[in-house]
């Protein structure tokens, strides 16, 4: 079955979790995740790996062992596109709406050693700046961990001051649950803001890359 849209109840079902995020609640409600979300998710994921790559959907559990939060289930379902290691494109759908992004969510330290190299010449720092004022004009926002103060090393006012403050570098664009989100509409829509990430995700694949640290 094709994709048709996110379905009322997927918007309903986080609702329900966000006020009762227990494995009660989940049990009930189990067979309700896996049609109005997991499904529709999936699908959406399928049509759009033709383009843009597999898709590999997060699981609904939280891991907690060291989070001071112990609520077991996560309010969302995300679902990212892997183009280099930790960096690609990313979909989630929650009780908020249905979230784009595309970029790096976070860095290792190789990885910000090897971001604000790029972003400080300019060479490479300016096609990277003609790149992220492109997206907030088209309505994206930049996202990721940023630091308040300058990173150290560089001046105050270097004419890439901005970029340089970010330990991550994602864009993103929030869409409410409106009708047209019950539709085959909102594959488009992805579509399009994924489209718009490309040049992102490139310039952050070819000077940034995947972390070439051990894991801990």
């Amino acid at each position: 079955m094709g994709f048709t849209g996110f379905p009322d109840e997927a918007f309903l079902f986080y609702e329900g979790l966000e006020a009762d995020n227990s494995k009660t609640y989940f049990t009930r409600h189990k067979q309700l995740y896996e049609d109005a979300v997991r499904a529709p998710m999936l699908a959406l994921t399928d049509e759009l790996g033709a383009e843009f790559g597999e898709a590999q959907l997060f699981r609904p559990y939280r891991d907690v062992r060291f989070a001071k939060d112990k609520s077991p289930y996560k309010t969302h379902q995300g679902a990212f596109v892997d183009v280099t290691p930790g960096i690609g494109l990313y979909v989630e759908v929650s009780a908020t709406g249905v979230f784009v992004a595309g970029g790096c969510y976070t860095q290792a330290s190789d990885q910000v050693a090897r971001y604000r190299a790029a972003v400080d010449e300019d060479l490479t720092g300016k096609p990277l700046t003609v790149i992220t004022d492109t997206l907030t004009a088209e309505g994206h926002s930049l996202l990721g961990a940023r630091l308040k103060t300058r990173p150290r090393g560089f001046d105050e006012d270097h004419p890439r001051i901005e970029l340089l403050r970010h330990r991550s570098l994602h864009a993103g664009l929030h869409f409410e649950p409106e009708p047209w989100v019950h539709t085959p509409e909102i594959r488009g829509r992805v579509e399009r803001a994924w489209r718009d990430y490309g040049p992102l995700v490139e310039w952050l694949r070819t000077h940034v890359r995947g972390s070439e640290l051990p894991r801990r």
